[in-house]
């Protein structure tokens, strides 16, 4: 690949969308539509209106062109709060003085005034004394009202009767009729522990909910729901939310026609379109879950390996090609991709593996018709341990597949009926040197790369909602300081993880086999063990020996299985044990082990 095909390629931005001209979702339209009710409504002020949408769906892009559209309306002025930036209080001090700071620095000064007549507030003449004395500014007026109306409950109360003042007189609101419109955009608050949701709902409604202003809140609604982030609210704090987040708009997921014209924009915008089939696109868009940030971190994967990674300067005018489906197998697919890159796999080659069973499951529904078997059925059977078939009992073949099913990797069934797979499959095998591609992705390290788009962050440092406890405990709070044992027979293979847990104030010891386990456990006691299953030719290795140390007494905690190869079978025996579950993917593998910590600390 020569220097100026490199430099053809660029990354996209993730930012939110702020100019209409580079809307690539046509959400313009309902940005003007949801600008002209806003201003349409100014006389109904106070109110919430929620734009609701899951992650990297556009929320913000749609709440910044709303913003644009009302920059362009006469007395329309607009305020904006992150509240991911702030935790518990400091969320409503934060929220409270970006609305006051919107305000003329005559009304705050004259607000202060009137807040000083109130002799229970000595602080207050104090703060008014320096105003006349000093030429703050309005962030300075802002933090001396703050300051002088947050001391105690009895002056938060004569803060929120100041703010409404403040707010009436700004807005004109003579016969409680705004003239002026002030809209507070909030986002990001599904991001948030439930002690900031709950202070950014209190600024709102205790002390913001006056004539003049509107409040338009970015978030996933799901996550707000009793079941989720707020679900240890009260039936009344419950009833408290729900009258807060009056109204919602809910993002529409973008149709087929309009999410492939998105991806090949995209692509357009990188430098790679040319690379892309319709066939390829429409895999994208569909796999990526119509989401726009994945579709974006997908193509700037392609662009990144390309330009970067020196795999791929080996295979000559094939290279392109190579990555766009290697990656597009590892993004979107993630699990099949760590079997078939992942070293020491039990049955062989995963890639024979899954075509070999694609040509059996053709044939076994057909019930009993092999004539066109080009794979040798019994061999197939004998090597995962399952009976053959029987000629002439059609009932058997429907049973043959389903053991052979119990015993091949869970998602097997799936990937054999989705088409865009199989020809992704197809495509990658037809490369002149799949091969030798093959082999070299199998010698390169595999780590959280490995994740698809929006699964690699590690769950020990996701946001608060994602695993926070009743307290709003990140996931690296639960982990600190828990003693974890892994056995492995091939401890450089899963030293990345436990690096990871190590990271989050975790002690992660790794042993080869059950008879060191037995000396760590005898000495120390553990609070997490983790285990493979497949030792040299033994594929139950793991299990045997998780259950010989709960019988000897060594161990009787959570136990967490971590293979290159799950399957239903699996799955069943590591139920059997109570083991919290059985993983080939590091991120579902964190998110168990924090789930451990979290139990173990109820």
């Amino acid at each position: 690949m020569t220097e100026p095909d490199r430099q053809q390629f660029s990354l996209l931005n993730d930012e939110p969308v702020t100019d209409a001209a580079a809307d690539l979702l046509g959400a313009g339209r309902a940005a003007e539509q949801l600008a002209g009710l806003l201003v349409a409504s100014r006389h109904s002020t106070p109110f919430t209106m929620t734009v609701d949408a899951g992650w990297g769906t556009g929320k913000s892009s749609l709440m910044r062109l709303v913003d644009a559209e009302l920059a362009r309306t006469a007395d329309v002025h607009t305020v904006w709060y992150n509240a991911w930036t702030s935790t518990g209080a400091d969320a409503l001090e934060g929220l409270i003085k970006s609305v006051l700071m919107r305000f003329d620095r005559r009304l705050l000064r004259r607000a202060l005034q009137r807040v000083s007549e109130h002799r229970a507030l000595i602080r207050v003449a104090r703060a008014v004394s320096m105003v006349v004395a000093g030429p703050l500014g309005v962030a300075g007026l802002a933090d001396e009202l703050w300051k002088s109306l947050s001391m105690s409950p009895q002056a938060r109360n004569e803060m929120r009767d100041a703010i409404r003042d403040l707010a009436q007189e700004w807005a004109e609101t003579g016969e409680f009729s705004p003239r002026r419109l002030l809209v507070v955009f909030i986002d990001d608050l599904d991001r948030c522990s439930e002690e900031t949701v709950l202070a950014v709902c209190e600024a709102v409604k205790v002390y913001l909910d006056v004539p003049g202003l509107a409040f338009v809140i970015g978030c996933d609604r799901s996550a707000l729901a009793p079941n989720g982030l707020l679900r240890d609210l009260s039936p009344a704090g419950s009833a408290f939310m729900e009258k807060i987040l009056q109204t919602s708009y809910r993002i529409p997921v973008p149709d087929g026609a309009g999410i492939e014209e998105f991806v090949r924009r995209c692509a357009r915008d990188s430098g790679i379109h040319a690379l892309f089939n319709d066939e390829l696109i429409s895999l994208v868009a569909d796999r990526s879950g119509r989401n726009p940030r994945r579709i974006k971190r997908l193509i700037n994967g392609f662009v990144l390996e390309v330009g970067l990674n020196p795999l791929w300067q080996d295979f000559g005018p094939q290279a392109v090609d190579a990555v766009i489906r290697t990656l597009l197998l590892q993004y979107l697919y993630p699990d099949f991709y760590r079997m078939l890159v992942g070293s020491g796999a039990a049955y062989g080659d995963v890639l024979t593996e899954f075509l070999t069973y694609r040509e059996v499951r053709r044939a076994l529904r057909q019930v009993g018709d092999d004539s066109s078997l080009e794979v040798d059925l019994t061999q197939f059977c004998a090597e995962h341990e399952v009976r053959p078939p029987a000629q002439g009992n059609p009932e058997g073949w429907g049973e043959t597949l389903a053991e052979l099913e119990s015993q091949l990797p869970s998602g097997f069934p799936a990937l054999a009926a989705d088409r865009g797979f199989t020809s992704l499959i197809e495509d990658l095998m037809e490369l002149p040197q799949s091969a030798e591609l093959i082999q070299r992705l199998r010698q390169q390290p595999l780590s959280a790369s490995a994740e698809p788009p929006g699964e690699q962050e590690a769950v020990y440092h996701m946001p608060e909602r994602t695993l926070a406890d009743e307290r709003g405990a990140r996931a690296d709070q639960l982990l600190g300081g828990k003693r974890i044992l892994w056995i492995d027979d091939n401890p450089d293979s899963v030293e990345f993880e436990a690096e990871g847990m190590r990271r989050a104030g975790a002690s992660v010891a790794i042993v080869k086999d059950r008879a060191e386990a037995e000396r760590h456990l005898a000495a120390e006691g553990r609070d997490l063990l983790i285990s493979d299953i497949t030792r040299g030719t033994d594929y139950d290795a793991g299990f045997t020996d998780v259950e010989r140390l709960r019988n000897d007494g060594f161990y009787s905690g959570p136990v967490i299985f971590y293979t290159g190869r799950v399957t239903p079978a699996r799955e069943a025996r590591a139920e059997e044990l109570g083991a919290l579950g059985v993983t080939a993917s590091p991120g579902r593998l964190q998110k168990l082990a924090a789930g451990a910590a979290l139990r173990g600390a109820g």
